[in-house]
């Protein structure tokens, strides 16, 4: 792995910079994530619409038909309308934080006897709600918050990236020049 410690060099500087790209444009970003989503969407239609047509499926054809119409139509709602698909992409994640949030308020006070610290497991699961709520009434700004948490992601992993990679090329180097015999 230290021969090609560049490898992992590359990856953490095309990290750092979709990281920074996001942060200084998160509009572009969110855009962008649509578009790949509606362009996903649009050729699994395809292919599937095609898979069915030639009864390549093992299952039913006309359920499988109607999975990839629904999945080309959806695409293709994505590229007309990307800003309702952020907002209802959004808006799926809100109500996934605060279902998992009362799922871990719920299973904290059932562990409450059972063991110490559960108000941990409630606090995370008030943390939970208070975020999916806040989502909710504030969707515009929880979809910033949401790109810029991928583009602060991207650059802590690009930096971790590059610190593997200058270590790797440092144990390398000493790696080459064998190891120092004593007599």
């Amino acid at each position: 792995m230290a021969a090609h410690w560049w490898a992992p060099a590359l990856r953490g500087v095309l990290a750092i910079l979709f990281g920074l790209i996001a942060l200084v444009w998160p509009g572009i970003t969110l855009l962008a994530l649509v578009l790949v989503f509606a362009a996903y969407a649009v050729v699994n239609g395809v292919v599937t619409l095609m898979q069915a047509a030639r009864g390549h499926t093992g299952r039913s054809r006309a359920w499988i038909g109607v999975s990839g119409l629904i999945s080309l139509l959806v695409g293709l709602i994505a590229f007309l309308w990307p800003g309702i698909t952020a907002l209802a992409l959004l808006l799926v994640i809100a109500f996934w934080f605060v279902v998992t949030g009362i799922v871990e308020i719920v299973a904290a006070v059932g562990l409450r006897r059972r063991i110490e610290g559960e108000w941990v497991l409630a606090l995370n699961g008030v943390v939970s709600v208070v975020f999916g709520l806040l989502l909710f009434v504030w969707p515009a700004t929880g979809a910033l918050a949401v790109v810029w948490l991928i583009g602060l992601s991207a650059v802590a992993i690009g930096v971790s990236l590059l610190v593997l990679a200058f270590r790797l090329r440092g144990g390398h180097r000493a790696g080459a020049a064998g190891p120092a015999h004593s007599v």
